[in-house]
């Protein structure tokens, strides 16, 4: 198992640690729900060194990652961040992924920590172009700094102004005196928000800067439970429960990032929009619980005579809204705003409808 640059400080706070991705990885501080919500009322930490960072550089940079990703590539400008997939052969996702845009021939790709090896070895398995690749994961670290007062805290440790970054966009900037720091607003919980990207050597450095630039706003260590039930809260998708190497990102509800333009012929395009165009069997779908309960990962969902019409791939008890909500597969004539659906726990049908995500907006 892996250690990140910052699995001692987990160790010495008492954080419940369990094994992630290969990596040794905080769970929980202080308690999910507690951890929660001061990401969505002030300041916490999350440390996703675990993530996977590849370079693509060279005069043929954009040839490639524009081949390999679903959304167009061709929109982003320097300092953009973009919100993508890699399609596979066989109409599913290798993964979901950021591309960052430096220049026309230098872009950054942060894929999910789980699945490094494998984007890995499809990224250059793909790469008939001859661009130049470099897999910087093992010596990158990188703190989510989230929610609404995450920037203003930050501020403090930047002589760049950091507080009216639009969302999706990135700096690279001095910060708490180390320069060359990363520092990006893409936020996976919904509260806003940075990350912050680092060489492994400047990591103790800048933990303690940040801990002491947040002191005034209670700033705490947040785990990989509450990021969970964050990003589902927000309607966000994770690899591996929401996506797979089996499900197209038109079936999973990402149209928006799979763009069928004049000179953007990704992997596999033709499967994907022949599903855009003559419609899907199945929909991923946000649901509450009507009955008190809590929805599970891989638990039925049923109609209301009790016959099977898709499967919870996330669930929770949403800490904000005090109700049962989860992301599900559905049946497409069972997919429209709220339908009636029921969610299949220990044998017993609990009603729920469809709803619009996110389920919570803060």
């Amino acid at each position: 198992m892996k250690n990140t640059a910052f699995t001692k400080y987990h160790i010495e706070l008492g954080a419940k640690m369990a094994p992630f991705a290969g990596y040794n990885m905080p769970i929980q501080f202080e308690g999910i729900n507690a951890e929660h919500i001061t990401v969505r009322t002030g300041v916490g930490v999350f440390d996703v060194s675990h993530m996977g960072e590849f370079w693509v550089r060279g005069p043929k940079a954009f040839d490639l990652v524009q081949y390999l990703t679903s959304n167009d590539v061709a929109t982003l400008f320097n300092g953009k961040v973009q919100y993508s997939c890699f399609p596979n052969n066989e109409g599913g996702i290798v993964d979901d992924l950021l591309v960052y845009k430096f220049s026309d021939v230098e872009y950054l790709l942060v894929v999910n920590a789980s699945n490094i090896e494998k984007d890995w070895n499809w990224v250059n398995s793909n790469n008939k172009f001859g661009a130049e690749l470099l897999n910087a994961s093992d010596y990158t670290a990188q703190l989510a700094v989230q929610g609404p007062k995450a920037l203003e805290a930050m501020q403090k440790l930047t002589a760049t102004t950091i507080t009216d970054m639009e969302y999706y966009t990135f700096k690279v900037i001095n910060f708490a005196g180390v320069a060359d720091i990363l520092f990006s607003t893409t936020g996976y919980t919904g509260s806003g928000g940075c990350e912050i990207y680092m060489k492994n050597e400047d990591a103790d450095k800048i933990y303690k800067a940040v801990f002491e630039a947040g002191k005034d706003y209670n700033i705490k260590n947040i785990g990989l439970g509450a990021r969970d039930t964050l990003r589902l809260e927000s309607g966000f998708c994770l690899y591996g429960n929401d996506l797979d190497d089996g499900i197209s990102p038109i079936e999973a509800g990402l149209g928006w990032i799979t763009k069928f333009v004049k000179n953007n012929n990704f992997i596999n395009r033709e499967y994907h929009e022949n599903l855009k165009n003559y419609g899907t069997k199945r929909q991923l779908k946000g649901f509450e619980l009507v009955d008190k309960g809590v929805p599970r990962h891989g638990y039925d969902v049923c109609d209301a005579q009790g016959f099977v019409i898709g499967h919870v791939t996330s669930g929770t008890m949403s800490p904000m809204t005090h109700k049962g909500i989860g992301v599900a597969y559905i049946a497409t004539e069972f997919s429209k705003l709220n339908t009636e659906i029921y969610i299949k726990v220990r044998e017993k049908l609990l009603k729920a409808k469809v709803v619009k995500m996110p389920f919570y907006k803060g």
